[in-house]
């Protein structure tokens, strides 16, 4: 829990930003399942994102807000979810005074992670990233692209060397995935351990069957 103006208790939310690279799904499953556990979202999402979500889940690029709402199953005005323009440099999010937990970027593209390790903040999400970084707030990168060049490995330990959390788009199989889906929920469920979030996404090591 967060505290906002004179000690008032304020919602859980955390940023969320999901960009260019391929798995779009793993940003919506995550948006999805903070919003089903309490957490209020703040979302900006990149223009190269709104293209990979039209080519992996048919979403309408064309009509932003409406094709959100109807894949995250909201209605408008439910104020679970903020969404933000990547334009939008004048957004809470872009301060240092908005309060909350953290921040996560999924899936993560090398561009936006290269703009994250060398503080290029002239976009929304690589500023809110920034902003994270500066406060000392949680900050939790899903990389996924392969193979990786020299490049890509050096700005993520660049990164981690400043306490961001690289969590790369890397599912196990010791749960005993049976589907793409049981995959998903796996990276989303990593995602959320280190978000501090319960969940039952995945079926831990040592646990039964039927714990997940």
């Amino acid at each position: 829990m967060v505290t906002g103006q004179a000690g008032r208790a304020a919602p859980r939310r955390w940023v969320v930003g999901w960009t260019g690279a391929s798995g779009a799904v793993y940003g919506v499953t995550l948006v999805k399942e903070l919003i089903a556990a309490g957490i209020q979202v703040h979302l900006v999402v990149s223009d190269a994102a709104w293209r990979v979500l039209k080519e992996e889940m048919g979403w309408d690029a064309t009509k932003r807000r409406e094709a959100l709402l109807s894949g995250l199953g909201l209605e408008e005005g439910d104020e679970r979810l903020v969404y933000h323009p990547q334009g939008d440099i004048g957004a809470a999010i872009a301060s240092g005074s908005f309060v909350c937990e953290g921040m996560a970027v999924v899936p993560c593209s090398m561009g936006t992670l290269s703009a994250i390790a060398h503080g290029s903040s002239d976009n929304l999400l690589a500023r809110a990233a920034d902003v994270a970084l500066k406060e000392g707030r949680p900050l939790l990168l899903v990389p996924r692209e392969t193979p990786l060049n020299a490049i890509h490995l050096e700005n993520m330990l660049e990164l981690a060397r400043l306490g961001v959390r690289i969590i790369p788009a890397m599912p196990a199989f010791y749960s005993g995935p049976q589907t793409l889906d049981d995959a998903v929920r796996f990276m989303v469920g990593k995602v959320m351990d280190s978000m501090g979030i319960p969940h039952r996404l995945y079926r831990r090591w040592g646990e039964p069957d039927d714990q997940a």
